[in-house]
């Protein structure tokens, strides 16, 4: 451990997070909207967006006029060591792209030490020249002239299947869930165990616990076989699907998506519920995997192996994972800590 401080530091993890979202990370925030339309009655037009580029921190003064800022005259001043943000955006009418132009999109905090910070390539003597203590290693911001900490936030691991028991009601419940994470949206599917045998799936936007296997057959999976062998190829695990066939009566893709479409959008025309479950199917559950309807049959094997791992658990093949374990664990450090606030803001602002 202590040759691991000695070499690394203690603030080194934040650091390369903050550089890996200065360089890679806001780009691909930008790249995620990729155009903002803009609503005209004449002709179409739209703002391209292209390269995002920090600049170096400087301070703006009330006469308009700017130079660069040290990390002291911030604390002295009680001003916030920022750098400014600026955004290509591209005119585009009939289909034409117009001349590039920068623009000024806003301040983003600089991290101490870091690759935007001028005082990441001092040496001690300058670093003693600019007012600052060769041995602080950085990692922090400056905000209204306090210096802020950044605190590393626990996470459950993203896209990985976790089993628990659930003993809060009467009866067990066996429970498989996963955090689907893509970017910019995360959902929460759990497939559970009740106490009679059956399975059902829990999805973001559905009001309702969907029965397993009317959700496969919306998968387009539409034989029973095709579905207990895509579960496991043991005849013990698949015995234990019976009572989730008998849930799930539907038997046609068709029949499975009105059936989920009757649940989020009740009293509509037909039309418009198989559009909302197919968007259900496609962006909502396990949107980590894909989001256009290509992708259905890899879902329905990821489920699969939900259920099996669930019928594991009930049958004691399986012990219910640790939730404190490390290897279930993700720490989010200071860049997608901040890239979240930067996605809420740059959204807002197109």
């Amino acid at each position: 451990m202590r040759k691991l401080i000695e070499e690394k530091g203690l603030v080194k993890q934040h650091l390369d997070s903050y550089n890996d979202l200065i360089e890679r990370g806001l780009q691909e925030i930008v790249d995620e909207v990729g155009q903002i339309p803009i609503e005209t009655q004449d002709y179409p037009f739209k703002i391209k967006l292209g390269k995002i580029e920090i600049f170096r921190p400087r301070i703006v003064e009330v006469d308009a006029s700017d130079h660069p800022i040290y990390p002291m005259e911030a604390r002295l001043r009680n001003l916030t060591y920022s750098a400014p943000a600026y955004l290509e955006m591209i005119p585009v009418k009939d289909g034409e792209e117009g001349d590039i132009e920068v623009v000024y999109i806003g301040d983003v905090p600089v991290m101490l030490m870091s690759e935007l910070c001028p005082l990441s390539g001092m040496t001690p003597e300058e670093l003693i020249e600019a007012g600052e203590d060769p041995s602080d290693p950085g990692g922090y911001f400056i905000v209204n002239g306090s210096e802020r900490v950044t605190v590393a936030m626990e996470d459950l691991a993203p896209n990985r299947i976790l089993v628990d028991i659930d003993e809060s009601g009467a009866k067990q419940v066996y429970v498989a869930k996963v955090f689907s994470t893509t970017v910019g949206f995360r959902a929460r599917i759990q497939m559970s165990m009740k106490s009679d045998g059956a399975i059902y799936v829990s999805i973001p936007g559905v009001p309702t616990e969907i029965p397993m296997m009317i959700l496969m057959r919306a998968l387009g999976l539409e034989a029973d076989k095709d579905i207990v062998e895509l579960v496991s190829q043991r005849i013990e695990v698949q015995n234990q699907l019976e009572r989730s066939f008998e849930t799930g009566a539907v038997i046609t893709t068709k029949d499975a998506i009105e059936y989920i479409g009757n649940r989020v959008a009740y009293g509509q025309i037909e039309e418009y519920r198989i559009k909302r479950a197919e968007g259900i199917l496609d962006r909502n559950l396990l949107p980590h995997i894909g989001q256009t309807s290509e992708e259905r049959m890899k879902k329905a094997v990821f489920l699969g192996e939900m259920a099996f791992r669930v019928i594991e658990l009930k049958s004691g093949h399986r012990r219910a994972d640790d939730r404190d374990h490390y290897a279930n664990k993700r720490l989010r450090l200071a860049g997608p800590l901040l890239s979240d606030l930067f996605r809420i803001a740059f959204r807002s602002l197109c």
